[in-house]
């Protein structure tokens, strides 16, 4: 997938975005009732969507949501390294089957004994 472009100011990323009000729930009483102060914002270029709706301002809860939004982008833009496979220590396998014996053994215990 191609790098997604991540700008440095806030005006910039919010002309890529669409801005979403909407009533929020939770404390806040009539003003949490009659306020739109929840945010959702979505990246056009990536479809990516972020949400906030702590705070009990508009503004504060944008702030929030651009600075969740910046941090999904990068996440978006890292690419992991390829992992190299190692091989298993030869201690780690003798380890490994001495404790498969030792649950083995303790299972043949919980059997019923035979009859003679």
């Amino acid at each position: 997938m191609k790098p997604i472009h991540i700008p440095d100011s806030d005006e910039e990323l919010l002309a890529d975005c669409d801005v979403f009000t909407f009533r929020s729930s939770g404390k806040g009483g009539q003003h949490v009732n009659k306020t739109e102060s929840g945010v959702r914002i979505v990246h056009r270029p990536s479809g990516l969507t972020a949400i906030c709706r702590r705070e009990r301002s508009q503004y504060l809860n944008r702030k929030r949501c651009l600075l969740t939004l910046r941090a999904r982008l990068e996440k978006l833009n890292r690419k992991e390294p390829p992992r190299i496979p190692t091989a298993i220590p030869v201690s780690v396998k003798r380890k490994r089957r001495e404790s498969k014996s030792i649950t083995g053994i303790k299972k043949q215990l919980r059997k019923k004994p035979e009859p003679e």
